[in-house]
């Protein structure tokens, strides 16, 4: 019964032992493995690989945040542009406004100079009226006159008598006054034509200036109005180009937090593979002691046992 029991501790031993010293072999195969993949240039390679493209990645990174920097410049630069264009918009627009109001006054001042020009003719044509009528009643009253100095001397022929002598005198004052007083009227008709003319003058004058400011508003206005469409279409062409380039930037940006996950994901695994090789390399090494104890345990029994058996019968 002890017999079998020594052959069955050792048929365990044996397989013990084979399975010790195929874990040793193992063991170091794995560490020659790990030793070699430190030493390797290959290892060295792939980490110097990873720590290029790494290096290359946050070279891109710092890159694309100065891009980002640049892009961020020129779009506060474009936005200035489009406020001093909005500006300059505003002052344009204001400048037509106010071209548009003189424009108004100047077609008002037009249009009163056109009614006082009527208002002249009108007064023109009433004062020639006024001037036929005194002209006939003037003739009247010559006519008149004529026929009373006719009849005056009819009579001073008829009557040739002293006392009369005096009237071919008061006849002469009649007729000196009312010269005098034909020549006042023509001379006051002369003097309100020479101011009706000069007012006319005046106002076809001031028709010619109006018109003239006029003509070059509508030009300035023309002008305005070009040099509006062209800074609406660069603003639009500006907006174009900041949306565009804010895309790009927002897409570029878009790819190297794409980059970054995926390497932070191989970083991550990489780790978890570490990890895992390191843990693996721990179990190992508890299953080494487990058996060395084992080991341990089985020499001392083979050794108790063969004290035993050596020791003499008394």
């Amino acid at each position: 019964e002890e017999s079998l029991q020594m052959w069955d501790l050792n048929k365990r031993l044996e397989a013990y032992l084979a399975r010790v010293k195929f874990l040793e072999e193992e063991n170091e195969v794995l560490r020659a493995e790990i030793q070699s993949t430190k030493s390797s240039p290959a290892g060295d390679s792939w980490r110097m690989k990873y720590e290029e493209e790494l290096r290359a990645l946050r070279d891109a990174l710092d890159h694309a945040f100065r891009e980002k920097c640049m892009a961020e410049l020129a779009r506060d630069n474009l936005y200035e542009e489009v406020q001093q264009v909005k500006s300059r918009c505003q002052k344009e627009q204001a400048a037509r406004e106010e071209a548009k109001k003189q424009l108004s006054l100047s077609r008002k001042e037009l249009e009163e100079e056109r009614r006082a020009q009527i208002w002249l003719k009108e007064r023109a044509v009433q004062l020639e009226k006024e001037v036929e009528a005194l002209l006939e009643v003037h003739e009247e009253e010559k006519a008149g006159l004529d026929q009373e100095i006719a009849s005056f001397s009819h009579s001073l022929e008829s009557f040739r008598c002293a006392p009369v002598a005096f009237q071919p005198v008061e006849v002469e004052d009649y007729s000196k006054r009312l010269s005098e007083i034909w020549k006042g009227a023509v001379e006051t008709y002369k003097t309100e034509v020479s101011q009706l003319e000069g007012s006319l003058c005046q106002a076809k004058e001031n028709l010619w200036k109006a018109v003239e400011d006029n003509q070059q508003s509508q030009l300035q206005l023309q002008h305005l109005e070009k040099d509006l469409a062209g800074l609406k279409a660069r603003k639009e062409m500006l907006e174009e180009s900041l949306a565009q380039q804010w895309q790009e930037q927002r897409g570029e940006a878009e790819k190297f937090q794409l980059a970054m996950e995926a390497l932070e994901q191989e970083q991550q695994s990489l780790r978890v593979q570490i990890a895992r090789v390191l843990e693996d390399r721990q179990q190992l090494m508890h299953l080494k002691m487990s058996l060395s104890l084992e080991v341990a345990t089985y020499r001392t029994l083979l050794e108790a046992e063969s004290t035993r058996l050596q020791m003499p019968a008394g």
